[in-house]
């Protein structure tokens, strides 16, 4: 049985010391838990985060990587860069890597493929607006997403599906249980379509949008929810470790 992923991403918060402080605090409090951990500072902190955890069982994540193994891409991290401080994950097509800067699907998925190609595995985010929500078409905008944004390669030993409604990303709104579980199912059978059923059940399917301890052993318990990709409660070892303690 593969264990649920709890996944943080720090995006553009802390220094160096906090990220230290922070990925000590995690180590030391997570031992012994029954989830996987996975932290993904920001770039400048890797280096630290990753000597901060070494020699645990806590993964080392990008918030982001270039289609391109190098070249002339000023402000650009590659895939080799992140393998070269240790890292084993890397986060591909946040709603607000999509939306800040007008990543799509197939820079997605180009992405994917390099990291996959090059030893990481890769956290493919999809996840629909409110105006798509309040339509009725989310399912349908999430479908396309990942049909779209998925590796033709992908396989559950290197990518994870996470999805985050974008109106409950650092809101406070959470989707109802019934819809994190339709969604989850969906995406599910989704990937079923481009790797088979078995595959597909092995496939992690993350769910993120202001997870907290409170609402973590609801959503974790859901059918289909493989884990969580924590954003603002990953800022805080005590939380953090308290929605892994919630993983069935």
């Amino acid at each position: 049985m593969t264990r649920m992923l709890i996944a943080g991403n720090w995006k553009m918060n802390g220094d160096i010391s906090m990220a230290n402080e922070l990925a000590r605090a995690i180590r030391q409090g997570g031992q012994g838990d029954k989830c996987e951990y996975l932290v993904c500072p920001p770039f400048t902190a890797l280096p630290a985060v990753a000597h901060a955890i070494r020699g645990s069982e806590i993964a080392l994540g990008g918030q982001d990587c270039h289609p391109e193994l190098s070249g002339a891409h000023t402000g650009d991290v590659s895939v080799a860069m992140l393998n070269d401080v240790g890292c084993k994950f890397v986060i591909v097509g946040h709603s607000e890597r999509r939306s800040n800067h007008d990543e799509t699907n197939d820079v997605v998925k180009a992405k994917a493929e390099t990291a996959i190609a090059c030893g990481l595995k890769a956290i493919v985010c999809v996840g629909e607006s409110e105006v798509s929500r309040d339509a009725g078409e989310a399912l349908m905008v999430v479908g396309d997403q990942l049909k779209n944004s998925l590796p033709d390669n992908a396989n559950p030993s290197n990518t994870v599906i996470a999805y985050e409604p974008i109106w409950a990303i650092g809101t406070g709104r959470v989707p109802s249980i019934e819809q994190i579980s339709e969604m989850h199912i969906e995406i599910q059978g989704v990937v079923a379509q481009q790797i088979g059923t078995d595959l597909a059940k092995l496939t992690q399917i993350l769910y993120g949008g202001s997870v907290n301890p409170e609402n973590a052993p609801d959503i974790l318990a859901t059918e289909a929810v493989g884990g969580a990709l924590v954003g603002g409660a990953s800022l805080k070892a005590e939380s953090f470790l308290a929605i892994g303690r919630s993983c069935p």
